[in-house]
């Protein structure tokens, strides 16, 4: 049998990194933050001298990326990446790359090397779509772009970032726009995917509703 899956999808800033880590706690299972992982490619490729258009040379770096994810820790070749992926530069970086073939290609595999025993909790936007069709639990996770424009500030804040709310707002109805009408592996619901709307609810209620998904799921 195949190793237990829950997918988690959304759009920018819907909670689903935050919710798909505490889901996985609670199961005790494995977390792929799949969005991560591009953006630890460009890291490696800025470090390693890889142009970001040699899509070829990334693909190879994609196949081979040294990483590995322990709760909220992030390590790249064994050192704690957590932080620096975060940058603007490697953020700029990992949207350049992203849209290339030949390196999501290189991904699915390491992607799918993330599902063992005893499951995965793996978030991102193609999880339930393209990386694992055959997921357990597909969930879709939605929130308007007020609330996710409103969470997105508040962190920032909270971790002493200046921010300006009408500024974030435009820019994840931009993402949203992009991500939903982008030529490989567009955002959208996968079949049979549980849509939950966490506009109205707070953190522990969005994971309370798909850990009572997969329960049902699994008694079917």
């Amino acid at each position: 049998m195949l190793v237990p899956l829950i997918a988690i999808d959304g759009p920018t800033a819907s909670g689903k990194g935050t919710v798909a880590q505490r889901v996985a706690r609670a199961l005790g299972w494995a977390y792929l933050d799949s969005g991560a992982l591009y953006r630890l490619c460009a890291l490696a490729a800025l470090r390693g001298g890889v142009a970001l258009d040699d899509e070829a040379g990334l693909a190879a770096l994609a196949s081979a990326l040294p990483v590995r994810f322990d709760d909220d820790r992030i390590e790249l070749d064994g050192q704690d990446a957590t932080e620096v992926i975060r940058d603007e530069a490697v953020g700029n970086a990992a949207s350049r790359i992203a849209a290339l073939p030949a390196l999501r290609a290189a991904l699915l595999g390491l992607q799918r090397g993330f599902r063992r025993p005893p499951g995965l909790v793996a978030d991102g936007r193609d999880m339930g779509t393209v990386v694992f069709p055959d997921a357990t639990l597909k969930v879709f996770l939605v929130a308007t772009a007020e609330s996710r424009a409103e969470r997105r500030y508040k962190q920032l804040i909270e971790k002493g970032f200046s921010a300006n709310l009408a500024d974030l707002l435009r820019d994840l109805r931009q993402r949203d726009e992009r991500d939903s009408n982008r030529a490989v592996a567009p955002l959208r619901p996968a079949e049979g995917a549980v849509v939950i709307d966490s506009t109205h609810l707070d953190i522990d209620q969005t994971v309370a509703q798909v850990l009572r998904a997969y329960r049902h799921c699994v008694r079917r």
